[in-house]
């Protein structure tokens, strides 16, 4: 039960515990040489955006930072995963518009990055409760960040996406 001032009453699934801010974003789809997918089992915290599920390893991009810059930074702060050396393309981005919460339109990037078995190997996990690589239909299956989720999906079916051309 959730204390509130007119009482208790159940908390809701997801229901945030304090002002979440949405801001543009950065992640990383971390992809190892057998096609699994590295992500990341966030706290339980409901402070945070989706506690309690998988996603992908990223954040915020600070003032003055470029997108590259912040994944460099989040993958370092976050597994201690050095990209410098890694096959790192965009993947796709995704807009949301908060304009009915008096916010405004704010971006989610996402990178593939190819990982190799070095440098999964040295991975230390600083952020979230546990770090797991997972097939991606056995991934898809779990409780995962919806946004995320949703790249993953493309990402692992982009095969089966034919776009007609122009």
């Amino acid at each position: 039960m959730n204390q509130t001032a007119g009482g208790t009453r159940p908390l809701r699934y997801l229901e945030p515990q304090g002002l979440l801010k949405p801001s543009d974003a950065v992640v990383a789809i971390i992809i190892d040489d057998a096609g699994r997918y590295l992500v990341q089992l966030r706290d339980a915290k409901p402070t945070i955006f989706f506690p309690d599920h998988w996603g992908c390893f990223g954040g915020a991009i600070e003032p003055g930072e470029t997108d590259r810059k912040c994944l460099a930074r989040e993958l370092k702060e976050e597994i201690d995963l050095d990209i410098s050396a890694l096959a790192v393309r965009h993947y796709t981005t995704f807009s949301f518009d908060f304009g009915f919460a008096g916010g405004s339109l704010v971006r989610r990037t996402f990178y593939e990055v190819r990982a190799t078995p070095l440098s999964l190997s040295n991975l230390t996990l600083r952020e979230g409760r546990a770090m797991q690589l997972f097939e991606g239909p056995e991934l898809l299956k779990l409780k995962v960040v919806p946004y995320d989720s949703f790249a993953l999906w493309m990402h692992c079916y982009r095969m089966e996406l034919a776009m007609p051309r122009a």
